[in-house]
């Protein structure tokens, strides 16, 4: 989805080269029927949120998800699908689909910047058929630092994906037709290609 943040381009080709036909599109009809929805982002928190709402991205990733419409979100575009970001103390409201506040890492030395191994969960749909010691891609100051959501009897919990710099932080999400990586897969190499391709099957 096209909504001014960065690294599409980039997004766009690492699907397309695991197999997905591809649009780039600020169009919200286009958005809202499409198989699936990569929602890319970089920068901070609140522009991507003002670029979203301005293409009315947040209202198509929420008519997705209640019609249980695959949507992956990346880096900010993982953030953002929380409710509150607070970057330099200033706070920003974000989609809201996952309750909890995007901070900064406690790390001595940031951005967290590299390669960097994440700890997936048993049954991991992204995660699936890639070797635990795999490191991913990492560009990013904040993060989710802990899972706030509830636990339901009647929805199965969320699959969590932890790394560690300077604490744990969210590294990806999986939450019924909703998933996220704070990593790049596009920037990951094989390993990336693997997770978009474990997604774009799941589509």
């Amino acid at each position: 989805m096209d909504y001014g943040s960065g690294n599409l381009r980039s997004a766009q080709r690492a699907v397309e080269r695991v197999g997905a036909d591809t649009t780039v599109t600020a169009d919200p009809q286009a958005a809202l029927e499409a198989d699936g929805l990569v929602v890319p982002g970089v920068g901070a928190f609140a522009a991507c949120m003002e670029g979203l709402r301005a293409v009315k991205g947040d209202t198509i990733i929420g008519r997705r998800l209640a019609g249980g419409r695959p949507v992956l979100g990346i880096c900010v575009g993982m953030q953002i699908l929380f409710e509150r970001g607070v970057e330099f103390g200033v706070e920003a409201t974000g989609c809201g689909e996952w309750p909890g506040t995007v901070e900064r890492l406690k790390a001595d030395v940031l951005p967290h910047m590299g390669w960097n191994t994440v700890q997936a969960p048993e049954g991991s749909l992204l995660f699936r058929g890639i070797d635990p010691t795999t490191r991913f891609y990492f560009v990013h100051t904040y993060a989710a630092q802990k899972w706030e959501m509830e636990p339901s009897d009647i929805l199965a919990p969320p699959k969590l994906t932890w790394g560690d710099y300077g604490g744990r932080f969210l590294a990806a999400v999986e939450n019924g037709p909703l998933a996220a990586t704070q990593f790049h897969p596009e920037k990951s190499g094989d390993a990336g290609a693997h997770l978009l391709e474990n997604w774009v099957r799941s589509v």
